[in-house]
């Protein structure tokens, strides 16, 4: 029999964790890798439900599992030890468990990578653990394009927008990895379960003051606070302030089903603790004002739905954020990049960089990747 290894969290053992399994012992000897209660706390910025003890003991109770074990590493390739020692035949993943570094990984093992989609067994219903945690509905979000122009030392040089769409929380987003985790946490402090009704610029402006209290020393961009607080795809104007001058949203659901579409994220991983994007940055009216055309630019394609233009535009805007914060982005990113190039019409990275995710923009389905739903209300 071939050895297949599987690894994750397995928190609250559902019935999807149960079908994957399956899926996977279909193609030889199951082996579970099992994310210590410390790397989970470091990827979610939360703590499990269940500790690794009785995560193991579940996951080992299961007929199709030949044997489990703790990762003793940390991160998204907490298993390379493990892994080693095993010498499995084949890595099995499912889209929201795929990512490059694993697949470069198994490519230098010599394993093979399988991705699977996520299939319910039977006619039972489609089980995550996100989605059983019921932990809170507060969106993520997502910045398309124009990204850095809600810093007033930016937007003063000359002025445009920020094109960001509100996310639903049908995948629990790795922490620190450009999808406004951070401003997200502050509003689950605020509002625990999800956005209240009412004004949503209002409560844009009351998130953003928490989480910037006075003397706070780097003030986040209030693209974060309105993108997880007002639903659909927006489009936030700055003149040199930390508020925009201009907010313009759009619910249009032929538009917002348009984009769910077209694009498609790729899992990277969190940026380090470390990182430090505002070093080396060079920030000057050639650059801003680039950023800002490309944003315009992306928003008018957006909006005629033509996803040759809007893909151009995003990448056009990612290439003027990297030309005024050259940390955003490291080789081993650029690499994984130019293995997509040639297949997608556009790019870019999630938030500031150093991590995250890939945002890809494709008429065609692109493999291995996470779809999103926009909130529409």
């Amino acid at each position: 029999m071939k050895k297949v290894f599987v690894s994750g969290c397995y928190d609250m053992l559902h019935s999807g964790h149960v079908a994957f399994f399956e899926e996977a012992a279909a193609l030889g000897d199951l082996y579970v890798g099992i994310g210590s209660d410390k790397t989970i706390n470091e990827l979610k910025a939360r703590k499990t439900i269940n500790n690794d003890q009785e995560r193991l003991y579940m996951v080992k109770a299961l007929k199709t599992v030949k044997d489990a074990w703790i990762n003793q590493g940390s991160g998204i390739i907490d298993f390379l030890e493990e892994i080693k020692q095993l010498k499995p035949d084949i890595f099995f993943v499912n889209t929201d468990g795929h990512s490059s570094i694993k697949e470069e990984l198994c490519k230098k093992l010599g394993i093979e990578y399988v991705v699977s989609k996520r299939v319910p067994h039977g006619n039972l219903p489609s089980r995550s653990t996100t989605a059983l945690r019921e932990e809170c509905r507060i969106p993520y979000r997502i910045d398309l394009a124009g990204g850095w122009l809600d810093q007033p030392n930016v937007s003063e040089l000359y002025s445009g927008p920020v094109l960001t769409i509100c996310i639903e929380p049908d995948y629990e987003f790795n922490d620190r990895s450009g999808m406004s985790t951070s401003s997200r946490k502050k509003a689950i402090e605020l509002w625990q379960v999800d956005i209240p009704s009412g004004d949503k610029e209002k409560l844009a402006k009351t998130l953003f003051c928490f989480e910037n209290p006075p003397g706070t020393k780097y003030v986040s961009g209030s693209q974060d606070a309105l993108g997880v607080t007002i639903p659909g795809l927006n489009r936030f104007y700055y003149t040199g302030n930390f508020w925009p001058s201009e907010i313009e949203t759009v619910l249009d659901s032929t538009i917002l089903d348009w984009l769910e579409q077209h694009l498609w994220l790729v899992p990277l991983y969190p940026r380090h603790e470390d990182y430090d994007v505002l070093s080396n940055t060079n920030i000057n009216l050639e650059n801003v004002k680039k950023l800002s055309e490309a944003a315009t630019n992306c928003w008018q394609a957006i909006k005629n739905k033509d996803n040759k233009a809007f893909g151009q535009a995003m990448t056009e805007s990612f290439k003027a954020q990297i030309s005024m914060y050259p940390n955003m982005i490291s080789n081993d990113i650029l690499e994984i990049i130019d293995t997509y190039k040639d297949k997608v019409d556009g790019w870019k990275i999630s938030g500031a960089g150093g991590g995250g995710y890939l945002i890809f923009v494709s008429e065609k389905n692109v493999n291995n990747t996470i779809q999103i739903r926009i909130r529409r209300s």
